[in-house]
């Protein structure tokens, strides 16, 4: 796509921005009563229950099922590892550092690539961004990162969150790799329901006390809008702009969690934080896009790794 954008897409733009940037918050009030193992269960089959009949409806099951081993792979990266690290990590960290270092993801994008031979990462734009973005979290995680708790209570918990934006970078070159030819909807259904009950036993020894009501509300609401409904609005999205656009998105998530962590927890904003924050956001920005505003005519995902085709949705 080399035109503009249309009103619809910026719609799903700001859509994706908060249903993506708020979880963090959704993920801080759930962890006050659920267990981490509770809380991927129940998004995740949460979510399930609201796509699959959806995939039924549009026989995206089948294709996905023949490449299980992969789909369940998918699964492990995308959500059983980062989701349970997500919720463990914000029992330490505020919801607003966590999305800011989530946002670290195309920085991680761009060295995996580089070490799969391209060599377009080597580019000075991109070498520059690579060092400017973990300059910012060198500094975030020195200031805010490490004062919110015991210093390697902390430091374990950002290497949780880092951990996370690592598998979400490796997912998506899964997806190219091995599921280009298999519909998202299915592919991202069987992932979650697979991850809701191998985590279900889990989430059944753990959880040793009666969730709050706020607390049980945060968890329906990470399964149904920033799970299921995330997902439809992304493939709407990719369907709108194509795959290499369609993730810019990103780029506001951690502005939503940070709003949200401190004016509904009260989390502070710390001088180390406003330092960090830009110099995270602009190196991934070069990291991901070497510094262009727009793909190069014709390029289909170039600059970002290559999404599944999106599946119609009416």
């Amino acid at each position: 796509m080399t035109g503009g954008v249309s009103a619809r897409a910026w719609g799903l733009y700001a859509l994706m921005a908060v249903l993506w940037g708020i979880p963090y918050l959704f993920i801080k009030e759930a962890v006050d009563s659920f267990s981490p193992a509770a809380i991927v269960a129940g998004r995740t089959l949460l979510g399930a229950a609201v796509l699959l009949p959806i995939a039924l409806h549009r026989r995206a099951l089948r294709p996905a099922l023949k490449l299980w081993p992969w789909v369940l792979a998918f699964g492990a990266i995308e959500m059983a590892g980062p989701f349970f690290l997500l919720s463990h990590a914000e029992q330490t960290l505020p919801s607003g550092l966590t999305g800011l270092l989530v946002a670290t993801v195309p920085l991680f994008a761009a060295g995996i690539a580089l070490a799969r031979g391209d060599r377009t990462m080597l580019s000075p734009a991109r070498a520059l961004g690579l060092a400017v973005g973990f300059a910012g979290v060198v500094v975030i995680v020195a200031g805010p990162g490490l004062s919110v708790a015991d210093p390697a209570t902390a430091l374990a918990a950002v290497g949780e969150v880092l951990l996370v934006a690592l598998l979400y970078a490796t997912a998506p070159f899964i997806v190219a790799t091995k599921l280009a030819h298999v519909p998202s909807l299915g592919t991202i259904t069987l992932s979650l329901l697979a991850v809701g009950v191998a985590y279900l036993p889990f989430a059944l020894l753990t959880q040793h006390e009666v969730p709050t009501i706020r607390s049980g509300v945060s968890l329906a609401a990470l399964g149904i809008f920033c799970t299921a409904l995330a997902f439809l609005g992304f493939f709407a999205l990719i369907g709108e702009v194509g795959p290499a656009r369609a993730p810019l998105f990103t780029y506001v998530n951690p502005i939503v969690a940070i709003l949200l962590g401190v004016l509904v927890l009260g989390e502070s904003l710390s001088l180390e934080l406003l330092v960090g924050f830009p110099l995270v956001i602009v190196g991934c920005w070069l990291a991901a896009t070497g510094g262009r505003l727009r793909p190069r005519a014709g390029a289909r995902g170039d600059d970002l790794p290559a999404l599944p085709e999106p599946v119609a949705m009416d």
